[in-house]
Formats: C-alpha cells, structure tokens, sequence
C-alpha cells in the first residue's frame, strides 16, 4: 500500500494528541480503544514512521508525530471551515445576491431592503447590475442575475412575479417653470405645449393619452435615463414624466413635483426570477423579505 493518510486518520491522531490518551480519545470518538489502537498502529506502518513515544501515561509525540500534528491541525481546520462556509451558503448566512434593476426601482426598494436584510445576513454580499427592462431581463435569462427589479412587461408563464401596488407618475418641473393651477396635482391638457421629457417605456401611453384630450405633446427628448430626466429639468429644458418614487434619486429645491391626473397615470414595479432556475438560499431569503416589507396581504 502507498504512504497515504486519510480525513478519518487524521481525526483519530488529532483526538488522541487532544485528549492526550487513546482511551479518551476513544470515548471521544465514539469507538473502541482496541480499534484505535489499531487504526494508529496501521497508520503508523502505512507512513513507515513512529508517531508515538511507547511507554508513557501520556500520549508523547515523536519529532514526526509532532511534524504531522501541526499539518493535521491546518488541515482539519481549514476541512472544517469549508464545510461551515458551505453549510453557511446553503442556510443563506453567506454568499452573493445577484440583482438586476432599473434606476427608479432600485431607488426606491433596494435601499430600505438591503439594510433590513444586512442586519439580519451581515455576512450577504450584494451584486448590483443596473440596465433598462429589457437588458435586465436578458441578465435574468442568462442567469448572470438571480432576481430582477423592473417595470418591464414580463412573461408569467415563465417568470415568477412579484408585483408591488400601483405608483403615480408625476410630472417633475423646473420651480422656475411650472405649469397647472393645483400645487400637487396637474392637469394632462395643462401640459400642452410644454416641452416634455418623457420615458420610452411610457411614451405610447402618453401620446394616446394626449390625443384622446385632442392635442400632440411637445415631446423634446425621449429618455429612460431618469437621473439624466432630472438633471435635464434642472438646467430647464423641458419637465419631465417620472414615477413617484424617482423624488428619492435628486433632492433639489429647483424641482417641483406634481401628480398627472385627468387622467390620472401609474406604473408599478415587478420582481421576477425565473421558474426553472434554482436560486440560492440567500436569494430566497431575500425574496422572502421583500414581501414581507412591501407585498400586503
């Protein structure tokens, strides 16, 4: 037989070093002394060294007893940290979320979720990969992301969905610039012949919208970067259509925000992952947290 030594041999010295007796150890193993004095005995004759000094109470190491000590000590610690890291991954303790989102979606849920579900997983890491709709959920197909957050149409034949309530779109002004009689609210035919900056995602809708009220939108610039949105009515180009939650990505006392209504527009936000992919369990504690802090019975 080649010079070889296995986990189970390793675990048998390491009790007896330990426990400083093999009858200890024995107990500690859960197995019969005689059995382990064979085990070390057949070890001893696969190494072709002595481990042990003969003849002493106290279990006493030989130079390579000693040598081999120090290895076993390293490997059965690293053994036993691995299998902790991987049984920490598989309770969800440990491991990366991969999250695909939106701009305004993120803003307005990732934040308050990823906190909440710091404290309770610290040691979760987080990868962020943020696109439009439809980039996002090419990542989910491709499973570079675990979870999408969009506002995106999506196939619930092949997507498990999430859907968070209703939200308004408001229209964002310049405070130089607004437009509609109601502080909080405006009128869709009080933005005719405004200059408008409006999402692609929403821009059919809009227009249909419009004309129903028998006018064109002056639509300047058609745009699913909404922080760029934001940043164009502050060097006021134009007021822009966003969904409420998008206040939280610019706090500037140059914008007012007032509500589309007559008729009133909403969008709402969908978390998707797909149904024939295995998520890991941190990703379903994730999930599992996600309705309980926005999907109301």
């Amino acid at each position: 037989m080649g010079q070889s030594i296995g986990i189970k041999d390793m675990r048998a010295f390491f009790a007896i070093v330990e426990e400083g007796n093999i009858s200890h150890a024995a107990q500690r193993l859960g197995i019969a002394q005689p059995a382990l004095s064979r085990q070390m005995k057949h070890l001893e004759e696969n190494l072709h060294v002595k481990l042990f000094e003969r003849g002493s109470r106290r279990i006493r190491l030989t130079e390579a007893g000693q040598l081999l000590y120090g290895r076993v000590e390293s490997i059965l610690g690293l053994v036993d940290g691995t299998v902790r890291e991987i049984t920490e991954i598989g309770s969800g303790t440990k491991g990366t979320i991969r999250i695909g989102t939106i701009t305004t979606s993120g803003a307005m849920i990732l934040p308050d979720l990823i906190a909440e579900f710091r404290k309770r997983y610290p040691d979760v890491t987080f990868e962020i990969w943020e696109a439009e709709g439809a980039r996002i959920i090419e990542l989910l197909d491709t499973r570079m992301i675990e979870v999408a957050i969009t506002r995106t149409q999506v196939d619930n034949l092949a997507y498990e969905l999430l859907v968070l309530p209703n939200e308004p779109l408001v229209m964002v002004m310049n405070s130089d610039n607004v437009c509609g009689k109601n502080k909080s609210t405006v009128k869709l035919e009080e933005l005719k012949d405004q200059p408008l900056i409006i999402p692609l995602r929403w821009k059919s809708n809009f227009i249909a919208a419009c004309k129903k009220l028998d006018f064109d939108p002056n639509i300047i610039c058609v745009s699913d970067s909404i922080v760029q949105d934001l940043l164009m009515v502050k060097m006021k180009l134009g007021a822009a259509m966003i969904p409420f939650s998008g206040k939280r990505l610019l706090t500037d006392g140059d914008l007012v925000y007032k509500r589309i209504v007559e008729p009133e527009m909403t969008t709402h936000t969908v978390v998707a992952w797909r149904k024939n992919q295995t998520l890991s369990t941190a990703c379903k504690n994730f999930i599992e947290l996600f309705r309980e802090l926005f999907i109301k019975e």
